[in-house]
């Protein structure tokens, strides 16, 4: 049973990726997307307020975690479509493993975010930034912003099939928007109001990029966060994956 689940969501996958092909330009928006944001915020806009050190070391940590946390609705997208086509109400008629349609889902979604790190790392690295910390902390590092973009993925899949049509994906993706800038990507909780500090202190996506920071030696950034950045993805998916995959084996009943 599990051969065969395996095979069912790799087929899934080698479908998400042909889309690809198809739609190039989509693709390379998804990934020129995050070295705009980088460079807007690194040199039109500026920022640094309550940052030691270089802003752009503080930066580009915090980008790394904004990326993984934004573009979902390219999956939600592609999910809602094939809910209002009836995709995947056919595959579901299929002898299939269930829940393959959404792994497949999610293992090109995951590879689509290796790639964007991949690019947003080289363009820092372009522009002079170099983490600390030596190839173990970097992987480390990815494996943090990998697992927080799991978390989001799942969530993201489950608010799809709530939403169950593509029109509905501009209100549904909306709420990302306040995880990724109420966080301490762009500045420090310090130099914000006490309440709106609090808040952006709990974001589990400050932990994450806070935790990415002391990996890569960001001087003035608080250690300990590590253990929260595993945590709350994992809470996250505890929570999220089962739904998504109880609301798709509910679909059409």
């Amino acid at each position: 049973m599990t051969a065969h689940a395996v095979t069912d969501s790799w087929t899934m996958t080698r479908r998400e990726l042909a889309r690809w092909g198809r739609q190039p330009v989509q693709l390379a928006v998804n990934l020129v997307f995050p070295v705009m944001l980088l460079l807007m915020f690194g040199y039109l806009i500026g920022g640094g307020r309550g940052v030691s050190g270089e802003y752009r070391d503080y930066l580009i940590p915090g980008m790394l975690a904004l990326t993984m946390a934004f573009g979902l609705e390219g999956t939600m997208l592609a999910v809602t479509q094939d809910l209002d086509k009836g995709v995947i109400d056919r595959f579901r008629s299929m002898p299939m493993a269930n829940g393959a349609v959404l792994v497949g889902r999610s293992a090109a979604d995951m590879l689509q975010s290796a790639m964007a790190l991949v690019v947003l790392i080289g363009v820092g690295a372009a522009l002079g930034w170099r983490p600390g910390g030596g190839p173990p902390a970097l992987l480390a590092a990815v494996g943090l912003l990998l697992l927080f973009r799991f978390a989001m993925l799942w969530i993201g899949i489950h608010l799809a099939l709530v939403a169950g049509k593509p029109e509905m994906v501009q209100a549904v993706q909306i709420l990302v928007w306040p995880v990724g800038f109420l966080s301490n990507a762009l500045a420090t909780p310090g130099s914000m109001p006490g309440w709106l500090g609090t808040v952006v202190e709990w974001n589990p996506m400050s932990h994450t990029a806070t935790a990415v920071r002391d990996l890569f030696g960001v001087p003035g950034t608080e250690s300990g966060h590590a253990w929260a950045a595993v945590a709350w993805p994992l809470a996250l998916l505890a929570v999220f994956f089962p739904l998504a995959v109880r609301r798709f084996g509910r679909l059409s009943r």
